[in-house]
């Protein structure tokens, strides 16, 4: 398959079964495919059954395995931050005279965009007003100041670092593996600093079997709740029907478009939409901030990215044995075990876009940016939302406890031109969607076919069909609750991958030279 003008061709190290010689739907597409198809059946033709083991797999991986996503997940940050302050964060991405392929605002926009757009667009009310409303500590306050600061506070806590260091961890193992050593972007290959370049080939193909189960999976969460709140969203602001037809429209035009935005290839496709979503989201974001109570929204902002930094490591490793309570479980598990299933992608692809940046450049990037700008939406939007609760005697909170797709388009009754920013938001999650969906595709279609560079055009279509029959089914068998069993089930397992790449690649970085270890010069630039 040809290649692009400029782009480096990386060197393919992955055994080629026989079976697989004269076609690309290898072992690894079966065995994925044919899980999520099988899961995505089951659920059409059993969807009460599906709907009641969802509840039962949700309950017993958050109950019996918080304690291992809370303490793995803060490992990945300290393990990231560690990189970027030592030695080991000079060293590039790529060979040592590589320079990024996009541009600083590109990059940012494809990050975002890729990363958890649809989530922060679906959680940045309903989070913080449920917590208002329901305490996230047992006997705290509710629908209070104390309330609101608290709830701001965890809300920011749940879409910082955390969550960027998941993919962080990830996109660090298989870009270091992809361009630094010059091997292939599959997650089974960034292992083989541990098991060694000849380890068994089951064992690879069970690796990046799970990391596309695990990828569909935690996408097909994020496309759901993204359908869910397009729905909710068009009933509660411009007075459509609402219900499983509705929402099946929406999934089949997201994956019409999304066929469309993929022919158009990386740098074309994904970049325009990626930057689109960003004018929509800073358009938004800037909207509610100068129409709404300003003041009150950069207070929020600062003093919310304080009590985050004051309690991050509290929150952080916060278990609740002793009280039996489960809110822990319900919220921070779920995101992390949701973001940890969407890892395989996004690492693939935050890997792709950054090639040629420094590893320190790749972990502050990653690590401040995207979550500044969560911080600011959730502030903007979720401040303005708790604002009217507490000063203009509206009832956010409770919509938002009875609905929580209606939270973000409740809160643009309290700015002006309520039906055009309501607008605004629905292409913005749509555009989000596409932009996921036409992302994640390209990366699983590369894993299921040794290609991560280019990857066909064949693959990306049979996995957006397959991304798209998955998520409608799943909302047809108990919405959000099949959604979030599903993120659990497949970020479990992927877990342990994340902290093998992370022994992975610290034994990788013991071996480099000691040039590639040194400070380069800044270059003077000639007037």
């Amino acid at each position: 398959m040809s290649k692009g003008k400029g782009q480096d061709e990386p060197k393919n190290d992955r055994e080629i079964l026989p079976g697989e010689q004269s076609s690309k739907l290898g072992t690894v597409f079966w065995g994925a495919g044919g899980v999520i198809a099988l899961a995505a059946l089951l659920a059409i033709i059993f969807p009460e059954t599906v709907e009641n083991a969802s509840y039962g797999i949700y309950d017993t991986i958050a109950r019996n395995f918080n304690w291992l996503f809370l303490i793995s997940v803060f490992g990945f940050g300290v393990f990231l931050l560690f990189l970027a302050i030592s030695p080991y964060g000079r060293i590039k991405l790529g060979t040592d005279d590589s320079k990024p392929e996009f541009s600083f605002r590109s990059w940012i926009g494809m990050l975002f965009s890729s990363g958890l757009g649809v989530g922060l667009v679906f959680y940045g009310v309903a989070e913080p007003m449920e917590h208002f409303m329901i305490a996230p500590f047992p006997g705290g306050e509710v629908e209070s100041y104390e309330a609101a600061r608290t709830a701001m506070g965890y809300t920011f806590f749940h879409w910082g670092i955390s969550q960027w260091s998941i993919f962080g961890v990830a996109g660090l193992a298989i870009g270091y593996s992809q361009y630094r050593k010059k091997k292939n972007g599959m997650v089974s290959t960034s292992l083989e600093p541990l098991f060694g370049q000849n380890y068994n080939q089951p064992s690879r193909r069970l690796i990046d079997i799970l990391a596309v189960i695990a990828t569909i999976t935690g996408m097909s969460t994020s496309v759901g709740l993204g359908i869910l709140q397009m729905d909710g969203g068009l009933n509660f602001a411009f007075g459509l029907p609402s219900g499983p037809a509705t929402q099946i429209t929406l999934t089949v035009l997201m994956v019409v478009l999304f066929l469309f935005s993929t022919i158009t290839g990386l740098k074309r496709g994904i970049k325009w939409l990626s930057n689109l979503n960003m004018a929509l989201a800073l358009f938004l974001t800037l909207f509610v901030l100068f129409t709404g109570p300003f003041t009150f929204i950069m207070e929020t902002f600062v003093l919310g990215i304080g009590d985050y930094l004051r309690n991050y490591v509290g929150y952080s490793l916060r278990t609740q044995p002793y009280s039996g309570e489960t809110w822990v479980q319900e919220w921070t598990v779920f995101y992390w075990a949701w973001v940890i299933a969407w890892s395989p992608f996004i690492g693939s692809f935050v890997a792709r876009v950054s090639k040629g940046r420094t590893i320190r450049e790749y972990v502050l990037g990653i690590l401040i940016v995207p979550p500044l700008l969560s911080f600011l939406w959730i502030a903007a939007l979720g401040g303005t939302a708790m604002y009217s609760d507490l000063f203009n005697g509206t009832n956010i909170g409770e919509i938002v406890l009875d609905d929580q797709t209606a939270a973000l388009f409740t809160m643009f009754e309290q700015v002006p031109m309520t039906a055009i920013t309501s607008a605004i938001a629905i292409i913005l999650i749509f555009t989000f969607l596409v932009t996921s969906a036409d992302s994640a595709t390209y990366i699983v279609a590369g894993m299921t076919s040794g290609n991560t560079e280019n990857p066909s055009t064949r693959l990306k279509v049979l996995w957006g069909l397959l991304l798209g029959f998955l998520t409608i089914s799943l909302i047809l068998a108990g919405g959000l609750s099949s959604l979030q069993a599903a993120s659990l089930l497949a970020g479990l397992p992927f877990t342990l991958i994340l902290i093998l790449m992370i022994f992975a690649v610290s034994k990788s970085l013991r071996r480099e030279s000691n040039e590639a270890l040194k400070r380069r010069p800044r270059r003077t630039k000639l007037k």
